[in-house]
C-alpha cells in the first residue's frame, strides 16, 4: 500500500474580463445558454455532452451530462444573488485532476462604461500550488473570454 502526505494550502486569484454587453444579457447567457458558449475543450465527459447551469441553491448547479448516462458535477451553488449579479459556487477536484482540492468560486458582474466586467474570484483549498492555480486561472480566462464573452458579443464562441 502506498501512502503520501501532502500539506494543504490555500491560493486565491481574481480575473477581470470586460464584456461589451449589459449585465442582464451576460447573466442570462451564463445560465440559460451555457452549452452554447461552453468551449469544446472543456467538455470532460464526452465531446457531445451538454452543460447546464442551474443557479438555484439546492438545484443541479453546473453540470455536464452525456447521452450515455455519464456526467460530471462541476460546481454546486452555495449562494445566488441575482439582484447583485453574484453567484458563489463550490467544486471538488479529485487527485487525478490536480487535487484533492476544493474550489470556492465567485462569479460577479459589474456595470462599466463598455457594458460590464465579469469578476472571477477563485480560492483553491487542499493540495494546491502555484502550478495548479496558474492552470485553473488560465482555464477560466479561456472559457470566459473565448466562450462567454465571444458568445454574448458576437453570437458564437471563438474558435480555439
Amino acid at each position: 500500500m502506498n501512502q503520501t502526505t501532502t500539506t494543504a494550502s490555500c491560493i486565491q486569484y481574481e480575473l477581470e474580463i470586460e464584456i461589451a454587453a449589459s449585465c442582464e444579457k451576460v447573466w442570462r447567457a451564463m445560465f440559460e445558454e451555457t452549452n452554447a458558449w461552453w468551449l469544446p475543450d472543456f467538455h470532460m465527459v464526452a465531446p457531445d455532452s451538454v452543460v447546464t447551469f442551474d443557479p438555484n441553491p439546492g438545484g443541479s448547479g453546473l453540470v455536464e451530462k452525456s447521452t450515455d448516462g455519464g456526467g460530471l458535477m462541476w460546481y454546486t451553488v452555495q449562494m445566488y444573488l441575482p439582484a447583485q449579479y453574484k453567484i458563489y459556487l463550490i467544486g471538488h477536484m479529485a487527485p487525478e485532476w490536480g487535487g484533492p482540492s476544493i474550489s470556492s468560486l465567485k462569479l460577479a458582474l459589474e456595470k462599466n462604461e463598455v457594458g460590464c466586467v465579469l469578476r472571477v474570484t477563485d480560492a483553491l483549498h487542499g493540495s494546491v500550488d502555484v502550478k495548479s492555480m496558474t492552470s485553473s486561472q488560465a482555464g477560466w480566462a479561456q472559457l470566459f473570454t473565448q466562450g462567454l464573452k465571444s458568445f454574448v458579443e458576437h453570437g458564437k464562441p471563438q474558435a480555439v
